[in-house]
């Protein structure tokens, strides 16, 4: 048996405009644990949701996100940036060197709130659901057609995602001082 070792910036990669995220273990290597780096754009929210099964663990690498993984007084529908838990505790601004585990049925959400893209190493286990998820969603993202939201709720709840609050992505309006011309390049 071997182990694996990859250097910076390799491993198998899926890019969409909503999320880039690059392999780095997985069952295929004989992981029980999926590992991946993940590039989360400006604008992305994944929005509050919960698994049944699997336990997740966030390390932020560069960049900033917005953080939570408790059960809150009161779910609400529409975002969870004001939820509060029962000891208080919001949603956490997290800078590299943050972490969060989130074990099974724990809601949580992480939201990329700042201008610049924001690095971040995610564990999943078990080993592959994450792997399959990541490989379908990256197909809806990229098929160039108008995604279907009851479509990615579906496909969510197939692995294991049970969305409490929307998935967003909002892209920052590009900058104003840009000359127009180049704003379509």
């Amino acid at each position: 048996m071997s182990g694996l070792i990859l250097p910076p910036g390799q491993g198998r990669k899926l890019i969409t405009k909503a999320q880039e995220v690059t392999f780095k273990a997985t069952e295929a290597d004989g992981s029980s644990v999926s590992i991946f780096e993940v590039v989360v754009p400006p604008g992305f929210d994944v929005g509050a949701h919960v698994h049944g099964e699997a336990q997740e663990f966030f390390y932020v690498l560069e960049g900033e996100l917005e953080l939570l993984a408790f059960e809150p007084t009161k779910r609400t529908a529409e975002n969870w940036h004001e939820w509060e838990s029962p000891e208080g505790d919001r949603m956490v601004r997290a800078t590299p060197g943050a972490s969060m585990f989130v074990p099974p049925n724990t809601p949580h959400a992480f939201r990329n709130a700042s201008t610049e893209p924001v690095r971040m190493l995610f564990q999943c286990l078990p080993s592959p659901v994450h792997e399959l998820y990541f490989e379908e969603i990256a197909k809806i993202w990229s098929s160039g057609a108008r995604v279907d939201p009851d479509a990615v709720q579906e496909m969510r709840r197939r692995y294991d995602v049970h969305q409490i609050t929307p998935l967003r992505y909002e892209p920052p309006p590009a900058p104003a001082d840009r000359p127009a011309a180049a704003a379509g390049a």
